[in-house]
């Protein structure tokens, strides 16, 4: 039986994903994973280094590996509302940004990306583990930090406050979904493989909503804040229709992603015949 190695992030949108692939509740067409998890920047790097076979990964990562990569249409984290935010202990102006120092969940996300286009003279940045930065900010190590995932659902817990919201910054610009991350696969598997491949994840997505609790206890196993309540609101925000199939909407919205970033001289290139053909 063939195996191919996989890695997504311990998030719990993606653990509800790939729980009944990698478990094997539903056909998998004979493949077995090698399976790594790790946080999204933990992932960008890997495929930068092309240790994975099939992975989730941050858009801005993709800039630097499309040659060697194809989107799938099925895994991807895309949406409304739901992406990145500035937050801070203190009300800071849109004008003073650029002069802060801020934590980053990484240099390839495209968290980081996303804040790059909004405030390009923002660079003096740290990179942090995307769940400590909040100590960060709190510990006054950086004056402000970019949040992602759950951390959406708990820094107004901690008594810090929501300086600039980057999704609705993407949104009001650009009248495009948020594109945050994908699943790609290696260009150099057969075609046949990298369609079975995006079969697969949409089965497996397919029977995580016909089965609900079936993926909970592997959600719990990773999860950063284990309250239900709270993986079900993340599972909500980034799992949704454009997971299912990116179709035009949702490829457009990453197509223009590049295209903003090229022209701001953020990537090298501009990504050319990006997503996996369906046949």
């Amino acid at each position: 039986m063939p195996t191919l190695s996989l890695g997504f992030s311990t998030c719990p949108n993606d653990t509800f994903i790939f729980d009944a692939m990698v478990h094997h509740k539903i056909d998998t067409f004979g493949y077995h994973f090698d399976l790594i998890m790790g946080d999204v920047e933990e992932l960008n790097q890997m495929a930068l280094k092309s240790e994975l076979d099939i992975t989730k990964l941050s858009y801005h990562a993709y800039a630097y590996l499309w040659s060697q990569y194809a989107i799938l249409n099925s895994g991807s984290a895309l949406g409304k509302n739901n992406g990145p935010l500035l937050i801070s202990k203190k009300k800071i102006y849109p004008d003073e940004i650029e002069h802060l120092k801020i934590a980053i969940p990484g240099v390839h996300t495209t968290a980081n990306l996303l804040f790059s286009i909004a405030f390009p003279k923002a660079t003096n940045k740290k990179e942090y583990l995307f769940s400590d930065i909040e100590t960060a900010i709190l510990d006054q190590e950086v004056d402000a930090g970019l949040i992602i995932h759950e951390n959406r659902f708990t820094y107004l817990n901690k008594g810090l406050i929501k300086i600039v919201d980057l999704g609705e910054f993407w949104e009001n610009s650009t009248h495009q979904t948020i594109p945050l991350g994908g699943i790609v696969v290696k260009r150099s598997l057969s075609n046949q493989t990298q369609v079975q491949i995006n079969q697969m994840i949409r089965k497996s997505i397919e029977y995580a909503y016909a089965n609900p609790s079936s993926a909970t206890a592997f959600m719990k196993q990773y999860a950063q804040e284990m309250q239900e309540d709270i993986m079900k609101q993340h599972t909500d925000l980034y799992v949704n229709n454009f997971t299912f199939d990116l179709g035009q909407d949702g490829q457009k919205s990453i197509e223009m992603l590049y295209t903003k970033a090229f022209d701001l001289g953020l990537i090298p290139s501009l990504p050319q015949d990006v997503f996996v053909t369906p046949y």
